[in-house]
């Protein structure tokens, strides 16, 4: 994917402080001023100070509106009128969307054709003109570069774009601002603009602060580009919203001496953070915005102490996702358990097993009889019995109670 430059020169600096700065009085007032809150429940699970930037608040539920509106308020009134464009099927969409609304400047989303139909439909609803192209991002941002020419729209790039980076960075100014004790900055790297905003922002605040960049492990083309290192991305994540197969160019080149390290973090620990997220700070994160916390579960001895900030940079998760998640967290916590045993095909029996849990206090989801399973004798049935509980701990005392009884379950 070819990526724009809105570099200005070879020496000076595409975005500076000041840069920054301005971007935070121009956009005061038309965004949320986004809390940051000291979370003792995260705090006492990580051994870190954590402290967390809720970017989950904003209208659009991402701090995606932060750069969308710095960039859409620098066009010119010609600029304006002619309109502007972008490829994305995600949260820059629907930020994008929602401000040209509110500053009646016409707007253009490319979205691929595969691009889920809840999402297509907040972007028109937020008065967007939704065009559906090819399979791939690649493919919708090509046709979106096609379609500016023809239609002489500006096209505003999800991260690689000093007004978008500008405007990200203005969540460090406000973090800063709110507790200039902070040590570490903990931010999600996709393309690159947050971070680079951010980092800007915060060593001109505080030199001496740290900045660590999250990247999914799936997606490390930050850290591969660090390395020099050849990148292999691809795979479902749930963090989508980071799945960026290639750095910015000028987010790299803005960010790559501010950052001071990278994680890469796996599917499981996205998870966990997110369902730690709903269960300790009663907030929705999607996978993206709950990169920050997965780096402190991660790798904890790198953060305990430090007064960390993390930035929930979004919410705009699948409510059935959210639930696959929240409930697959149970399974990995011991909560919810499969008991698998084999038993006489008599009648009474699913009774009898019922009357063990329950007295040893589990609860019973779901039952399965499976007739045909060789592994059982001809009069015999085996049964998955999948079962809630406090914890492993208790899991394991309803299992011996059913082994008491003559039934040698076992989890599965």
């Amino acid at each position: 994917m070819a990526i724009e430059s809105t570099h200005p020169s070879a020496t000076a600096p595409a975005v500076t402080y000041d840069d920054v700065r301005n971007a935070a009085q121009r956009i005061a007032g038309r965004v949320e001023r986004t809390p940051l809150h000291h979370s003792r429940p995260l705090s006492a699970a990580t051994g870190a100070d954590i402290w967390v930037k809720y970017e989950n608040q904003h209208q659009t539920g991402a701090f995606k509106e932060r750069g969308a509106l710095n960039r859409l308020l620098q066009l010119t009134e010609q600029e304006r009128k002619r309109g502007v464009i972008a490829a994305s099927a995600g949260n820059h969409s629907q930020a994008l969307a929602h401000h040209a609304r509110t500053l009646g400047v016409p707007a253009v989303i490319v979205m691929p054709r595969g691009t889920p139909n809840v999402k297509v439909e907040q972007t028109r609803a937020r008065g967007a003109e939704i065009v559906l192209e090819g399979d791939t991002f690649d493919d919708a941002y090509a046709h979106a570069m096609k379609l500016r020419e023809q239609r002489n729209l500006v096209f505003v790039h999800p991260f690689n774009d000093a007004g978008v980076i500008a405007g990200q960075g203005t969540v460090a100014i406000e973090m800063l601002a709110d507790m200039p004790d902070l040590d570490v900055l903990i931010v999600p790297i996709g393309g690159g603009g947050l971070v680079a905003g951010m980092a800007i922002a915060a060593k001109a605040i505080k030199p001496g602060i740290r900045i660590i960049g999250v990247e999914a492990a799936m997606y490390p083309s930050f850290q591969a580009r660090e390395r020099g290192e050849k990148v292999t991305t691809g795979g479902q994540t749930i963090a989508e919203g980071i799945a960026v197969k290639q750095i910015g160019e000028l987010t790299y080149e803005l960010a790559h001496a501010l950052v001071d390290d990278i994680i890469l973090i796996d599917e499981p620990t996205f998870e966990s953070a997110i369902a730690l997220y709903i269960s300790a700070e009663k907030t929705v994160a999607e996978g993206a915005g709950a990169a920050s916390l997965a780096a402190v579960l991660a790798a904890p001895e790198q953060f305990r102490g430090a007064k960390c900030g993390l930035v929930l940079s979004g919410g705009n998760i699948d409510t059935r996702l959210l639930a696959s998640v929240l409930e697959r967290s149970m399974v990995r916590e011991g909560r919810i358990a499969m008991l698998r045993f084999v038993g006489d095909d008599r009648p009474g029996i699913l009774s009898t097993v019922a009357r063990i849990i329950g007295d040893a206090g589990g609860n019973i989801l779901q039952v399965a009889h499976h007739r045909m399973k060789l592994d059982a004798p001809a009069k015999g049935v085996e049964f998955d019995i999948e079962i809630e509980t406090r914890d492993s701990a208790h899991t394991a005392e309803v299992i011996t109670a059913l082994k008491a009884a003559g039934y040698d379950a076992r989890r599965v």
